[in-house]
C-alpha cells in the first residue's frame, strides 16, 4: 500500500473530529499597518486608531478580513506535520470564507481544524477539507470560518 493510500485511510477515521487547534497570535496595530502598506488598503478603520475609536462603530482600528484570513498558514503550520511519505503540502483555495466578527487592533486569535473530508487525487496526492474557525480569545462570535482545501503531495 502506498503512503498516499495509509494517509487517505487515516484520515478517512478522522472526518468529522477536531484534527489541530493552534497557538494565539496577537494581531497588534503594527501587524495591521504593515499588512495595510503591502496591500495599499490604507482605510481609515486599519490605520487611523483615534479616528476609528471616534467615528467607527467597532470602538478602535480592525485588522482587515484578508489579514485574519491571510494567518491560516501560521495557524496550519502550529495544527499539522507533513505525513509519513508527504513531499510538500500546497494550498488548493477556498470553498467558502465568511468573515463574522471585526479584530479589534490588539485582540489575539487562534485557528481551529475540522476535517471534513478527504479523497485521492491520483495516485500521489490527497485532497483534505478542513472547516477552519479563527477564534478571537475571549469572543463567543470567530472572526471569521472557511471551508479550506489542501492538497498533500506524496512520493510516487
Amino acid at each position: 500500500m502506498s503512503a498516499m493510500q495509509k494517509a487517505l485511510e487515516a484520515s478517512e477515521k478522522l472526518i468529522g473530529t477536531e484534527v489541530g487547534v493552534s497557538n494565539w497570535i496577537t494581531v497588534d496595530q503594527a501587524m495591521i499597518d504593515q499588512f495595510a502598506e503591502t496591500t495599499h488598503d490604507t482605510q481609515w478603520i486599519h490605520v487611523d486608531p483615534e479616528r476609528a475609536a471616534a467615528e467607527s462603530p467597532f470602538g478602535g482600528a480592525i485588522a482587515h478580513g484578508f489579514l485574519t484570513l491571510s494567518l491560516a498558514s501560521r495557524f496550519a503550520y502550529d495544527c499539522f506535520s507533513m505525513m509519513p511519505g508527504q513531499l510538500m503540502g500546497v494550498n488548493y483555495g477556498m470553498n467558502k470564507v465568511r468573515f463574522l466578527k471585526p479584530v479589534l487592533a490588539g485582540s489575539r486569535l487562534r485557528g481551529r481544524f475540522t476535517l471534513q473530508a478527504v479523497r485521492a487525487r491520483g495516485k500521489d496526492k490527497m485532497m483534505r477539507e478542513n472547516l477552519m474557525t479563527i477564534e478571537i480569545e475571549g469572543e463567543e462570535t470567530p472572526a471569521l470560518i472557511a471551508e479550506w482545501l489542501g492538497l498533500a503531495v506524496f512520493e510516487d
